[in-house]
């Protein structure tokens, strides 16, 4: 098996930043440092990244958190801020989040050790949907939402996907803002709120409702579950993964 691709099935981080990893020189197999692409390692192989042994029997996490407002999605912060692996007791594995959910938007959010996974649902060409429920300022006249649907250029000249919008009823406890759904199948910073902001608007509240088929249900913001092996299996077969273990 590649070096790279034992690192991510031992969860050390998605293939790719395992390629980094080894060529910054910090990967020993059996005791000598290997810092090109192409090593294959075998069974019994002793593996070790910054002088520590990985261990591809340990044990996969499959987690899917609701992220609750001012939590970063990190796994650790310089400012001390409360982190999504904070949020997530009993589960001893080196976890990491899959994709990003910014600060200040709730939702759901998966975390996992299977870099492997990781990387394959994270690619552009596995165009995974996410629905966000959203709570908007401004007006949104047809003309805006046809570019929101249509694609659009946000700010750093990144041109936008087709999304889909459904505006939803009213609600009087929130007066003046436009209640809706939005779906994207692509990942970019912030993307959401710059969609909005390149049309007039401004999100004031949002929430990712869905990745894929794997939706919040009923889960507290806050709270965590595991994946059924169903969940995960489904996972893989979005990322191309159905015939890996």
């Amino acid at each position: 098996m590649r070096l790279q691709k034992y690192m991510a099935e031992c969860g050390v981080a998605s293939r790719r930043k395992c390629e980094e990893i080894i060529a910054a020189g910090r990967v020993t197999v059996n005791g000598r440092v290997v810092d090109v692409m192409g090593a294959q390692v075998e069974e019994g192989d002793a593996v070790c990244v910054d002088g520590a042994p990985i261990c591809a029997e340990k044990r996969r996490q499959y987690i899917l958190l609701n992220k609750p407002q001012g939590v970063v999605t990190t796994l650790s912060d310089p400012q001390g801020r409360k982190t999504v692996r904070d949020l997530i007791e009993g589960i001893s594995e080196r976890i990491y989040p899959v994709g990003r959910l910014d600060y200040d938007t709730e939702g759901l959010l998966l975390l996992t050790n299977d870099g492997e996974l990781m990387q394959s649902i994270t690619h552009p060409s596995s165009e995974v949907e996410k629905l966000y429920y959203a709570r908007v300022r401004g007006e949104l006249t047809e003309q805006a939402l046809g570019r929101l649907e249509n694609g659009l250029t946000l700010d750093d000249g990144h041109r936008t996907a087709r999304a889909k919008v459904t505006l939803l009823p009213d609600d009087p406890a929130y007066p003046g803002l436009t209640h809706l759904t939005i779906a994207v199948h692509e990942g970019h910073n912030r993307l959401v709120r710059r969609m909005f902001e390149a049309v007039g608007a401004r999100v004031v509240y949002l929430r990712r409702e869905r990745i894929g088929q794997l939706s919040l249900g009923r889960l507290k913001a806050g709270a965590w579950r595991h994946l059924t092996p169903a969940e995960v299996d489904y996972l893989r077969a979005l990322g191309g993964n159905g015939d890996e273990a």
